[in-house]
């Protein structure tokens, strides 16, 4: 699973074939799909670990932020620059043709939410910010837009991150300033 998160990232989402996965792993092709059960469960799974590997660097940049604004900013920038949100997307993709990955996806997504609410929360806690709707909510309509604009792109829609306001999704802000959803 390490290599082929590894090899989407090097290859940008391109598609990777079993044999090109196995070789890159050093095992035999029949073992890649025995254990994943198929080529698009691996790439999955792939995907959203390289995802939850790139939330690291998300977090730290998020602690680094010394204002809200600052966070919100720099929190969405860099979730749109992640080389794993075209590879989700892609799963993403994989997900809405193959129905019986759709638990894997939505174990993949929950994972997320609860380790983005987790850190979220931290930073409110340790910071004395606050969130203007639930923290769940906060949390699932950033990586909704996120991903949502990832899919765009995987689609072929016109346009770059630099079209989509993720920073304004996001309603933490502290006494200072009006929440950002008002």
């Amino acid at each position: 699973m390490e290599t082929t998160a590894r090899l989407g990232k090097e290859k940008h989402g391109v598609a990777l074939s079993v044999a090109e996965i196995a070789d890159a792993a050093g095992v035999f092709p029949n073992q890649v799909t025995y254990h994943f059960g198929s080529k698009d469960s691996l790439l999955v799974h792939a995907a959203f670990l390289g995802l939850l590997h790139d939330t690291r660097r998300i977090e730290r940049i998020g602690r680094r932020a010394a204002e809200p604004a600052t966070f919100r900013r720099n929190i969405s920038r860099a979730v749109l620059a992640l080389p794993s949100l075209p590879l989700v997307a892609g799963a993403l993709a994989i997900g809405i043709a193959k129905a019986e990955l759709a638990p894997v996806i939505d174990q993949h997504l929950q994972l997320l939410f609860r380790q983005s609410e987790r850190f979220v929360d931290g930073i409110l806690r340790s910071r004395g910010w606050r969130v203007g709707r639930p923290l769940d909510v906060e949390v699932r309509t950033f990586w909704s837009a996120a991903l949502g604009g990832a899919l765009l792109a995987h689609a072929g829609a016109q346009g770059s991150g630099a079209d989509l306001d993720l920073a304004g999704t996001l309603t933490i802000h502290d006494d200072r300033e009006p929440s950002p959803a008002d």
